[in-house]
């Protein structure tokens, strides 16, 4: 992919060049490049089975890439790096993740799952200045600490789990929140309400953020710049309201004319037409391209057809 198509990595936080990533034949990244600023987020939209949660456990660490460079504050991160380093890492970025349900131990309370991040990451802490940081870390999510310290995670709706989660991932101060379809599991009355805080404290803590989801219609609520993904490709990308705005991509047209619209009949299984639409699309899109066309100031497409 060229330089130009993708945007200037001064001042990122975090940089992916050219990620690849391989599971035995399977290619599930082919070369991925995009950037995460501060104070700002990128949204990477697509299918399930598209790559957006492998990108999410390479940028965390959590699976490495086949090929291809990670940057973090201009260091890469192929380069065999100490322990502490990677703790620093490991810190420097955290996770919020999909299922607000699984990702907190029903045996202990809220307190206790916000009191060891910052007892992990900031030793000899007094009980006093404990009690005060997890009461402003619960506050900053919109729970009343004098309410939820002590609830254990049965005791809350799914919404405010997903709160305590993004409270938990905010106490070790990073630099970097990954969040991977965070309203996905969450009732539709609330998920707005949970999107809107993501935008809020990106902005407040001046977080990179990178939103993962397969709902393209809630990248606007969040996020700067977007990435759309097919098949482990990167196939339209750039400044959020130009790209929906927009779209080019036949894919990014597919995705957005399955945004549910109040003015248009629901027909269960989806008409004849679109899942016409649908297999011509994917058939159109599944070959790998080069060619990158610049569509916009700040929005790029992988021209269709052109084979590798």
């Amino acid at each position: 992919m060229k330089p130009e198509s993708y945007p200037s990595p001064a001042g990122a936080v975090i940089r992916l060049e050219e990620i690849k990533r391989h599971f035995g034949p399977v290619q599930a990244l082919k070369g991925i490049s995009f950037s995460l600023f501060p104070g700002r987020a990128l949204a990477l939209v697509g299918e399930s089975g598209c790559g957006k949660t492998t990108c999410a456990r390479i940028i965390a660490r959590l699976d490495r890439p086949t090929g291809g460079k990670l940057f973090f504050r201009g260091q890469d991160l192929a380069a065999q790096g100490t322990a502490k380093d990677e703790r620093l890492y490991r810190k420097d970025v955290q996770m919020v993740f999909q299922d607000p349900f699984s990702s907190l131990n029903p045996a202990f309370t809220v307190g206790h799952h916000l009191s060891r991040p910052l007892q992990l990451h900031r030793q000899n802490m007094s009980r006093s200045v404990l009690d005060e940081d997890i009461a402003g870390l619960l506050t900053s999510v919109g729970l009343d600490p004098a309410i939820s310290k002590q609830k254990f995670p049965h005791e809350l709706s799914g919404g405010q789990r997903q709160r305590v989660n993004i409270a938990r991932a905010l106490a070790v101060e990073p630099s970097v929140l990954v969040a991977d379809e965070p309203t996905s599991m969450l009732d539709v009355s609330i998920r707005k309400d949970i999107l809107d805080l993501l935008a809020r404290v990106k902005r407040e803590n001046e977080l990179a953020m990178l939103y993962i989801t397969h709902d393209i219609a809630t990248a606007a609520h969040v996020a700067e710049e977007i990435v759309v993904m097919f098949a482990g490709q990167m196939v339209e990308w750039g400044n959020t309201e130009m790209v929906l705005s927009n779209p080019r991509h036949p894919y990014t047209q597919l995705l957005l004319s399955a945004v549910p619209d109040g003015g248009r009949p629901f027909v269960t299984g989806g008409s004849a037409r679109f899942l016409e639409q649908a297999e011509r699309v994917r058939s159109l899109s599944r070959p790998e391209s080069v060619v990158i066309e610049r569509v916009g100031p700040d929005h790029f497409i992988r021209a269709l057809g052109a084979q590798t």
